[in-house]
């Protein structure tokens, strides 16, 4: 799949444009999507939530509303309307829009916001499980921008799936009861979830028991009939601020004008190509798609197709390139109403060019962040990372595409519920450092501000501009690695959707090799050893993605192939 090495050594990098993506002419050779369109989701009771608006002729941006919604209550330990997301929009024209529902800091909040009393950095676990964590949500205002845009059914139609799982109830699958487990710390420290969760001995309820949720149906029903300032407005935006007040040490904290004043916002994608495939993904303060087209570009002077995903090689260059696009992410990535993001210097092609110069095939470099064109002088900080996370991927008949990742942060949140959701800690993303050396930390903490995101929602053409593949992931810190492998792996490997979601997990992570057990890289530990590398730990992988792919035979959809067993919900 790959052109011949020679045919491209005297241009390492094929150019990256960045910005509102320019419309290509429709191919009439692209194969439609399925009559009512496909759906790829992290549950199949969301997965049908979203067939269900496709069947009714809705568009992909309804379904993928509907999936969102339904996710909030078959998958509360992922996402949900108590946090935000990332939306992706795009058709087979090419015409791609990027939606910003990313939760925002109080005005209360400083960049001291993460510190104790005596100015040194909170820990991460004196600060989740408060109010100090939780930034006003997201998710309603998102699904509620994107519904304006794209929406065709009516608002309340979209909440109908939802309020039937909240209400009528759902079987416990073993992922959430193992995620309750894991979690009981604190995934129960809320009366309501103890009601709703657990048992009458305190503990998780088994595997196939009927979870019913009558105050998130409620709060659904609120919703359908009022729109979205039934959240952002009113008794019910005093209530939440009030909670989170509550809960935040000193009782400074959201305030329920921080609810009212939020709003999504359209930002310009971030596209690229990578060996002629077109790729658009979200920009700032998400660095996953930055990340994930850095990788690639970084690599595409490689012939990554004639090693193979069983290759040592292979892996050896994977590392090499995302641990050069990770330098550039800690130093440059954050709310870009509040920072000078050097977005176009971090895709030139010239600068991508420099960097992949580093990467030598023959052993392992030092790597720091690099210097392109409009860098501000910042520093490093220390943050969280999102793991309670979800993405789905829609495509209607007309074959418009939506990329959605949904966050709240950690499993279970802040682990404060409201209305019957989970709220998220998605504060504890920014730097809990907010200067060094006199420099101020890019992703510090700011009122209003937005924390920088691993979410990398994505969209792929093909080189004759046609619709490729809808892809998106959760795993925090991993999703641009998973997203970035996955695409080699369809368009280097020829692999299919599961094949490609199935490659291991190999990433660094600080001064640690995380590498997936019972993988090809795993069994080659000597080989990666001889390239430089070393302190590895293997282990199961942290990660979940989707894919909805165009085949020669149509599209097809995937789910992470891990999760495959723990969906199920018989004891």
């Amino acid at each position: 799949m790959a052109t011949p090495f020679r045919a491209r050594a005297a241009a390492l990098i094929a150019p990256l444009l960045l910005g509102a993506c320019t419309t290509l002419p429709a191919i009439s050779s692209a194969i439609a999507p399925p009559p009512a369109g496909i759906v790829s989701a992290a549950d199949p009771r969301a997965e049908a939530a979203g067939e269900a608006m496709l069947a009714q002729g809705g568009s992909a941006t309804d379904a993928a509303i509907a999936i969102m919604l339904a996710l909030t209550v078959v998958e509360p330990q992922s996402s949900g309307i108590g946090g935000g997301g990332f939306f992706v929009h795009g058709d087979e024209r090419g015409t791609v829009e990027t939606l910003d529902g990313r939760e925002t800091a109080p005005a209360a909040a400083s960049p001291q916001w993460l510190s104790g009393p005596d100015g040194s950095p909170l820990r991460f676990d004196q600060a989740v499980h408060t109010g100090l964590s939780v930034g006003v949500p997201g998710n309603i205002a998102l699904a509620a921008e994107a519904h304006r845009r794209h929406g065709k059914l009516p608002w309340a139609v979209l909440f109908e799936p939802a309020i039937a799982l909240a209400r009528d109830g759902f079987a416990m699958n073993q992922r959430l009861r193992a995620s309750l487990v894991a979690n009981a710390g604190f995934a129960t420290n809320d009366p309501v979830a103890r009601r709703v969760f657990t048992g009458p001995d305190g503990q998780p309820q088994a595997v196939g028991s009927i979870i019913r949720q009558p105050e998130l149906a409620a709060t659904f029903e609120r919703l359908a009939a009022g729109g979205p300032s039934a959240f952002y407005r009113g008794a019910e935006a005093t209530a939440l601020a009030e909670r989170v007040r509550a809960a935040t040490p000193g009782g400074n904290g959201m305030t329920a004008a921080d609810i009212a004043g939020y709003r999504a916002r359209e930002r310009a994608p971030v596209c690229g190509t990578y060996r002629r495939h077109r790729i658009c993904g979200m920009g700032p303060p998400s660095s996953g798609g930055i990340a994930v087209l850095q990788m690639l570009g970084q690599l595409e002077r490689f012939e990554l197709g004639a090693l193979g995903p069983q290759s040592p090689q292979f892996w050896h260059l994977f590392l090499e390139s995302q641990r050069l696009a990770y330098a550039d992410r800690e130093l440059y990535i954050g709310d870009p109403d509040f920072v000078s993001v050097p977005v176009a210097g971090l895709l030139d092609p010239a600068y991508l060019a420099r960097r992949s110069a580093l990467i030598d095939p023959a052993r392992r470099s030092p790597v720091s962040a690099g210097r392109p064109t409009g860098a501000p002088l910042a520093a490093l900080g220390t943050h969280g990372e999102e793991q309670g996370t979800s993405h789905f991927s829609v495509l209607d008949s007309a074959g418009r595409a939506v990329s959605y990742t949904s966050t709240i942060e950690s499993a279970f949140g802040s682990s404060l519920m409201h209305g019957g959701f989970y709220l998220n800690n998605e504060l504890t993303d920014f730097s809990f450092v907010a200067a060094r050396d006199g420099r101020p930390v890019a992703n510090r903490v700011e009122d209003g501000k937005r924390p920088r995101s691993s979410m990398a929602p994505m969209l792929v053409y093909d080189p004759q501009g046609r619709l490729l593949m809808i892809i998106g992931a959760a795993g925090g810190g991993t999703i641009p690695v998973q997203i970035a492998r996955s695409i080699i792996g369809v368009v280097d490997f020829g692999l299919s959707a599961e094949q490609a979601l199935a490659l291991p997990l190999v990433m660094e992570v600080g001064s640690t090799i995380m590498i997936e057990q019972g993988s090809a890289p795993a069994a080659a530990l000597s080989q990666l050893e001889a390239l430089g590398h070393g302190n590895f730990a293997v282990r199961a992988a942290p990660v979940k993605a989707n894919i909805l792919l165009r085949t020669p035979g149509g599209w097809v959809s995937a789910r992470e192939p891990r999760m495959a067993a723990s969906l199920g919900t018989t004891p």
